[in-house]
């Protein structure tokens, strides 16, 4: 069953519309258990009813006719209860329903399970049998695994089914689509979309027509003359290491390439009207599969060489259309898994969107994204990206919703709101230049967190008084290897000149978790838990000692560099840490002469065994910083990159709340400046907690420090004081949000987070 399982998956991982994937289930399950009647029911929301969508055993009229309410029916019953339903006689049931064009008579034995994603009742899958008898558990129990494993499929299927029927409706005219994922930078981005393909994926091809079917073709016989070379070449470079079988199999991949019934198939489809890119998925999807099918293992395991081989074709492809690939004025950036490195290959400048399906609102690129002022959305799981291709979208960086194809009165409204967004942001630059005090006179410092060079002049602009965090680890992202010393020290004084005579907080290299550099790959089962941060640059002296030697030399002259340990996890690794830093500056200074003071050196508090080893820490350093992205993540085990379990990170959590006040109270205590430079000092409502918790220094995007400035401004400290001691008492993140909304609301911003 396991391997029947796994088929099942792939078949449906493969599917390229929703009937497809649907077909798939009810076949495959029903000749897996052998059984005589296999249907899937789908939940309809305008219809509010549970619709048949597929079988395979009752009779094809009754799809799309037989529909059931919640608890009506055996089905209904399933999807009510959210649990399994097994029984022996169905008919006699008292929520049985008979449908006339269902024929359901003959078939006395039913076993539903519910199709449940993200505590959604999706639909549910149904087995009946003609004999008299209850499923056996081990059926039972495999109906419940394959629902799970489909789960997320189907309702990925679902979306891209629907908005392909919307395309082919809609042509010349506008059919809107809605799409639900995790707020991650404020804003209002309308604009065309682009697919980022970051790597030869055959199932994310768009289906893309031509005009001209034989540039096509050409195009189609260029990538597969590139792919054979490619075989050739590795084939010699191997020919002695591989026996004459092994060597042979290079052959057999090249005559794959040559064949012409392949090359014909993807050359009819061009011929149809498809690009080379989109006919080429198009075909070699097709034989993967019947390939996977096959009942002779060796056959089987021949589709990896054709996905393979697919890939590499395709790469060709894409490499082509990258070379000639003009982005729109006004485009939105659409991929899969996106990165923050993505940015390096695109105009920023034209970029007014960013929609990721996986990630969360403290993903690395929603990070950035925030520092650029870019509206994000990230965690779009059902998001049909392959189907947005070109289409104009809107991203609502406030709500972390999409839309698609908008219709003008939609669009008409979004643009109202993105106008009084622009409006507003007018307003609070006029609060630029004036210092963040309070009414009652409590003065907080406002800093910003930069590492692109793109932000540099947005956080200039922003009336920040210094930096809080330079993410040095980004220009390590923008290169094929590690950067040189003089490399380094060349952006390192850029952004030292460029915030001369405030203070730049540099962050050593913190890389892992989710920051992977190209070229010093990390696997790890467990990445937040495992090598990364300071742990790699202790293990790796001769990486770390080169930095810090270019940001000593940057600082020559202009004296503004403050230096900060990431992820410490134990004063042996800080007083390491600062042993290789004081070993740098003597050999710079004794040695070859440089003239520079010894710059403050911090550490940051993100792992929770510091919370209790903040005044060891303090003797050891000249500043503190609480990083409360990595801090909430440990704190509630919950892996902020992963939307299933985004709707869990939050820093409002009481137990957040109560780490930043121990911290807050034992720096103090000690006598040692301490900063917050993660997201919760951006959000205007967490400054006003943190202001609370007697914190004077928060660093924030640059896009937000005039919402927070603004926001403290409105706020006396006492009140503050106020807010953070009942938020403290309070037993959940949804009732501080709920407390600090209701006691914080303003009507301006208010109305740029409501619905239109």
């Amino acid at each position: 069953m396991l391997a029947s399982l796994r088929h099942i998956v792939q078949e449906v991982n493969g599917a390229r519309s929703l009937a497809e994937v649907l077909e798939i289930i009810v076949k495959e399950l029903k000749a897996t258990l052998n059984v005589g009647v296999c249907s899937v029911y789908l939940f309809d929301a305008r219809e509010e009813r549970y619709v048949l969508m597929a079988t395979d055993g009752l009779r094809q009229q009754a799809v799309g006719k037989v529909k059931l309410a919640t608890r009506e029916g055996l089905v209904g019953l399933v999807a009510a209860r959210e649990e399994p339903l097994n029984v022996q006689n169905a008919d006699q049931h008292p929520n049985f329903v008979y449908f006339d064009e269902a024929d359901e008579a003959p078939y006395h034995s039913f076993l539903g399970v519910p199709i449940i994603h993200h505590r959604k009742v999706l639909g549910v899958l149904v087995l009946q049998q003609t004999s008299d008898r209850r499923f056996a558990s081990e059926e039972e129990a495999f109906l419940v695994t394959v629902g799970a494993q489909l789960s997320g499929a189907i309702a990925h299927a679902e979306a891209t089914g629907v908005l392909k029927q919307l395309a082919v409706a809609g042509r010349g005219k506008s059919r809107e689509a809605t799409f639900q994922g995790i707020a991650s930078a404020p804003g209002i981005g309308i604009g065309q979309a682009v697919l980022s393909v970051q790597s030869a994926d055959l199932s994310f091809v768009p289906e893309r027509f031509c005009d001209d079917s034989t540039a096509e073709i050409t195009r189609l016989h260029d990538a597969l003359n590139a792919a054979k070379r490619d075989m050739r070449n590795l084939g010699k470079g191997l020919e002695d290491k591989l026996s004459a079988e092994e060597f042979a199999l290079f052959e057999v991949y090249i005559r794959m390439l040559d064949d012409s019934s392949l090359v014909g198939e993807v050359v009819a489809v061009i011929e149809s009207g498809q690009t080379a890119q989109s006919a080429w998925s198009v075909v070699i999807l097709k034989h993967v599969k019947t390939f996977r099918k096959m009942d002779d293992p060796y056959l089987r395991e021949r589709a990896a060489d054709v996905a393979d081989l697919g890939k590499r074709v395709l790469g060709y492809l894409q490499k082509n259309d990258r070379l000639k690939e003009v982005y729109p004025r006004r485009a939105v950036l659409v991929g899969e898994d996106l990165s923050a490195t993505v940015l390096a290959d695109i105009p920023v400048d034209r970029l007014v969107g960013i929609i990721s399906l996986k990630g969360s609102s403290n993903s690395h690129l929603a990070i950035v994204a925030r520092a650029l002022g870019i509206p994000t959305v990230m965690g779009a799981l059902n998001l049909p990206i392959v189907e947005l291709e070109g289409q104009e979208v809107i991203v609502d960086g406030f709500k972390g919703v999409v839309v698609s194809r908008p219709t003008r009165v939609v669009r008409r409204t979004y643009l109202e709101r993105q106008q009084k967004e622009k409006l507003l942001d007018k307003d609070l630059k006029k609060l630029r230049d004036t210092p963040c005090v309070t009414p009652d006179g409590w003065r907080t410092s406002l800093w910003v967190n930069t590492g692109l060079r793109q932000d540099t002049l947005r956080s200039l602009q922003s009336g920040a008084e210094a930096v809080g965090l330079y993410r040095t680890e980004i220009p390590f992202f923008m290169r094929s290897g590690f950067p040189t010393e003089d490399e380094q020290m060349a952006i390192y004084r850029e952004q030292l000149l460029a915030f001369s005579p405030r203070p730049v907080t540099m962050r050593t290299l913190d890389i892992g978790g989710d920051k992977a550099l190209p070229y010093f790959p990390i696997e790890e089962e467990n990445p937040f838990l495992g090598w990364r941060g300071i742990r790699i640059s202790l293990d790796h002296p001769e990486i770390f000692l080169v930095q810090i030697r270019a940001m000593l030399r940057a600082c020559e002259g202009i004296e503004n560099l403050r230096i900060m340990l990431p992820m410490i996890s134990s004063v042996g690794e800080l007083q390491s840490a600062i042993g290789l830093i004081d070993r740098a500056y003597k050999e710079l200074t004794s040695e070859e002469g440089l003239s520079v003071a010894r710059p403050p050196i911090g550490a940051m508090i993100e792992v929770p065994a510091m919370v209790y080893q903040v005044k060891a820490l303090a003797r050891q350093v000249d500043f503190l910083s609480v990083g409360t992205n990595d801090l909430t993540q440990y704190l509630l085990a919950v892996d902020r990159n992963n939307p299933r379990v985004a709707n869990l990170y939050t820093s409002f959590h009481p137990s957040v709340l109560r780490a930043l006040q121990i911290i807050g109270e034992h720096a103090s205590a000690a006598h040692c400046e301490v900063s917050v430079c993660g997201e919760l000092a951006g959000d205007p409502m967490g400054a006003v907690i943190l202001s609370g918790l007697g914190y004077r220094h928060l660093s924030m995007s640059a896009g937000s420090l005039p919402r927070v400035k603004s926001m403290l401004m409105q706020v006396t400290h006492e009140k503050a004081k106020g807010l953070a001691k009942r938020a403290l008492r309070m037993d959940d993140a949804a009732a501080v949000g709920n407390f600090l909304s209701n006691q914080l609301g303003q009507p301006e911003l208010a109305k740029l987070y409501s619905s239109p």
